[in-house]
């Protein structure tokens, strides 16, 4: 195992550790292959509801690791340019698969995030720092484009155009507080608290029925593709329809009136 963790902090909870603590939980690619085997295998495992995100020690990410990626073998088959555009598809295939998931993710930002690091938070759904977090694009600043691993769609719908535009063409690094200004994250924490804090956040969205949640991450960010308002009110009619005659719209009912905590089945 080359940089991942995989626990369980609280039933139906998945927690994914970047763990390359030494190197800022820097990307390299066996780290990338190791996550993206773990990010399938949760995508199947209909036991986990909610993931949870972080970084060990005092990093999310740092992106890629400049020290070296790991890649240099596939030069003889692929050519530089080859192996640049396997890597690129590589690391951009976790933001995509973390945008996918059927689970919501919630990003637990315990320190740096910067490039693909940036990338894994804006690909979460609900986003939560620790005081020491700082964010930045960062891909510019190394003489790359800032248009990378989803950062120029995703940062955007998120903190709006003009935010992300200043944010990808300086590549400064900004702080939690200002994380929590522009709305890239929803609350700022203290350190010791981080991991409870989104522990709770999951047990909050695991209140809900399962295949509601799957359906609702997945109808807001359809949502952001969808050319017009009708579309949308279609799209949305058709998801009420289909949770409307599951079994567990009608236990969340019951255990809503009962004031009891709701046991669902996914059906």
């Amino acid at each position: 195992m080359s940089g991942v963790l995989v626990s369980t902090p609280a039933e139906g909870v998945t927690q994914v550790t970047l763990d390359r603590p030494e190197a800022l939980n820097a990307l390299t690619a066996d780290a990338v292959d190791e996550l993206r085997d773990v990010l399938t295998a949760i995508a199947a495992d209909r036991s986990c509801r909610v993931v949870v995100l972080t970084g060990a020690g005092r990093a999310f990410s740092a992106g890629l690791d400049l020290n070296g990626y790991g890649d240099e073998d596939r030069i003889e088959d692929e050519g530089d340019l080859g192996r640049m555009l396997s890597r690129q598809r590589e690391i951009a295939g976790i933001a995509q698969q973390l945008h996918d998931l059927p689970q919501p993710v919630v990003a637990a930002v315990n320190g740096p995030a910067a490039g693909g690091g940036l990338a894994f938070v804006c690909a979460s759904d609900v986003r939560i720092a620790a005081t020491p977090a700082v964010f930045a694009v960062s891909f510019i600043r190394a003489g790359f484009s800032a248009c990378d691993i989803g950062v120029s769609w995703l940062l955007p719908r998120i903190v709006g155009a003009g935010r992300a535009h200043e944010l990808m063409l300086t590549g400064r690094r900004f702080d939690a507080e200002e994380a929590l200004r522009i709305g890239l994250v929803t609350e700022v924490v203290e350190s010791a608290d981080l991991l409870a804090v989104a522990v709770a956040k999951a047990r909050e969205i695991m209140l809900n029925p399962p295949l509601s949640v799957e359906l609702t991450k997945q109808g807001m960010w359809i949502a952001l593709e969808t050319p017009s308002f009708d579309a949308s009110v279609e799209f949305e009619n058709r998801q009420q329809v289909f949770t409307a005659f599951t079994e567990d719209r009608a236990e969340a009912t019951a255990a809503f009136l009962a004031k009891r905590p709701p046991s669902y089945r996914r059906r």
